[in-house]
């Protein structure tokens, strides 16, 4: 479908980069992870990894919407490809560039800088960039070494951004197929990189659909050390689920805490749902691990002073108390995930994608599903149900649309409370687009919502984009 939130239209060969009004920012790093331009709002990250560039199909681009007092719109956006300007490599078919996607202040400049990896380059061996955020936005990167390339296939399948080794800088990991996982030290300059690096050897199955499968950056134990959270399959019991290795500021930068055995082998988020100062890490896992027809579920385990619990706190499918829907087989309610406080209680929400759930007639359309955090964790009452048949969300369900294939949970506004952006991967026959919605005091709500699709921001609608198949967390 066409739908009316498509604003704009023009062709991308070498990269978009839309100027931005200048705007200050001090020396210290930047406040937010995902700030690029330091003008103190949250700014927005999508992929559209299908994306044609330059005439070559699947090459990938990646969408920047930055945040304002009104949130984020079509217009104020930047577009990277592999054939922007100052963006190191050039664009080439099947690349998938922006198949994963971080960010945070890695030279400490007061801005933060997005890390987009390219898995597929150069068929498998795969590279990550970091592009440099500034006063205009961002502009300029740097190739970040893939070492040890023969020990694993697709470099840069996972990201994630934190200070591990509690130094106050932000250090970058990047996940593979293999076992290993490199973390280049904070202390990063866009002449040189990376300060140093240094291999964190796990207990992760290695291979075709395993190695990190996902990564997330998260203080579980509160000493102000980020741990780092690692999706795949444990070697040693080939269950799914996170390795979590705790953050220090010893000769042992990362220690193996505990393995989640969540079921959950690609995606987990993090969050303080209860309240306590504590990152607690939220896990999804596929249709069948609760009964025989459950269509997913999403897990819920707390951190305390002493790590992560290894116990779930809660186990929600679309059948718990609270939740809208019926929970139905292979609606896969835990596609996506991301945590955020949407009303400003003080307890971090989690919205739930569930790509392959039916509206009515229509097949494999989509929605989205926000859990409530409270004093015990998290709960289905109180949550919320949003797809394209809700009233003032643009557009309206059709068949493949997969309308949640991701979600974010971040306040582009400024107000205090997290909006929920869903891609929809799907839509117009694969071109993909992108929603907005506002946070509130009562929670999301629809008034005001904005949508638009690869064509509004420079990305072309040759072939099929997937513009919303992958959100920057």
């Amino acid at each position: 479908m066409r739908t009316r939130a498509f604003l704009l239209a023009a062709t991308l060969t070498t990269g978009l980069l839309t100027t931005l009004p200048v705007t200050t920012a001090s020396a210290a790093p930047a406040r937010f992870s995902d700030d690029f331009n330091g003008d103190g709002y949250r700014d927005l990250v999508t992929a559209a990894p299908s994306a044609t560039v330059g005439g070559k199909a699947r090459a990938g681009a990646v969408v920047v919407n930055y945040g304002s007092k009104s949130g984020i719109s079509a217009a104020r956006h930047t577009v990277i490809t592999q054939n922007t300007t100052g963006i190191p490599g050039t664009a080439e078919t099947n690349d998938e560039f922006g198949a994963s996607l971080a960010s945070g202040d890695l030279n400490r400049d007061g801005y933060a800088d997005l890390v987009v990896g390219t898995p597929d380059e150069n068929d498998g061996t795969g590279t990550a960039v970091v592009v440099w955020g500034g006063k205009n936005g961002l502009s300029g990167g740097w190739t970040v070494p893939g070492p040890a390339s023969s020990a694993h296939d697709e470099y840069a399948l996972s990201l994630a951004v934190g200070d591990f080794t509690g130094d106050g800088r932000a250090d970058l990991a990047v996940g593979s197929l293999g076992k290993d996982v490199w973390v280049f030290r904070g202390g990063f300059t866009k002449a040189s990189g990376a300060a140093s690096r240094f291999v964190l050897r796990t207990e992760l199955e290695a291979g075709v659909i395993h190695g990190a499968q996902g990564l997330a950056a998260a203080d579980v134990n509160g000493d102000h050390v980020d741990d780092l959270v690692i999706s795949g399959t444990d070697e040693r019991t080939y269950d799914d689920g996170q390795l979590v290795y705790t953050g220090s500021t010893g000769d042992t930068p990362l220690i193996l805490q505990t393995f989640l055995h969540s079921g959950a082998w690609r995606t987990a988020a993090v969050g303080d749902l209860n309240g306590d100062g504590y990152d607690d890490v939220v896990a999804s896992t596929a249709p069948g691990s609760v009964s025989a027809n459950d269509g997913g579920s999403v897990r819920a385990y707390l951190g305390s002073a002493d790590g992560i619990r290894t116990t779930p706190q809660a186990t929600i499918t679309q059948n718990s108390p609270g939740v809208p829907g019926t929970d139905e087989k292979e609606d896969w309610f835990g596609h996506s995930l991301s945590v955020g406080d949407v009303n400003g209680d003080g307890y971090a929400d989690v919205a739930v994608g569930a790509i392959y759930e039916a509206i009515g007639p229509d097949w494999q359309t989509g929605a989205v599903t926000v859990l409530r955090g409270s004093a015990a964790g998290l709960t289905g009452t109180g949550a919320q149900s949003f797809s394209q048949d809700t009233a003032g969300v643009p557009g309206s369900a059709e068949d493949n649309d997969f309308f949640g294939s991701a979600v974010r949970l971040s306040d582009l506004n400024g107000d205090g409370k997290a909006d929920l952006s869903i891609g929809a991967h799907g839509e117009n026959d694969s071109d993909g687009a992108v929603w907005s919605l506002r946070g509130s005091a009562s929670g999301i709500r629809t008034t005001g919502a904005v949508s638009f699709g690869p064509g509004a921001t420079g990305v072309p609608a040759t072939g099929y984009p997937h513009l919303g198949r992958l959100m920057g967390q």
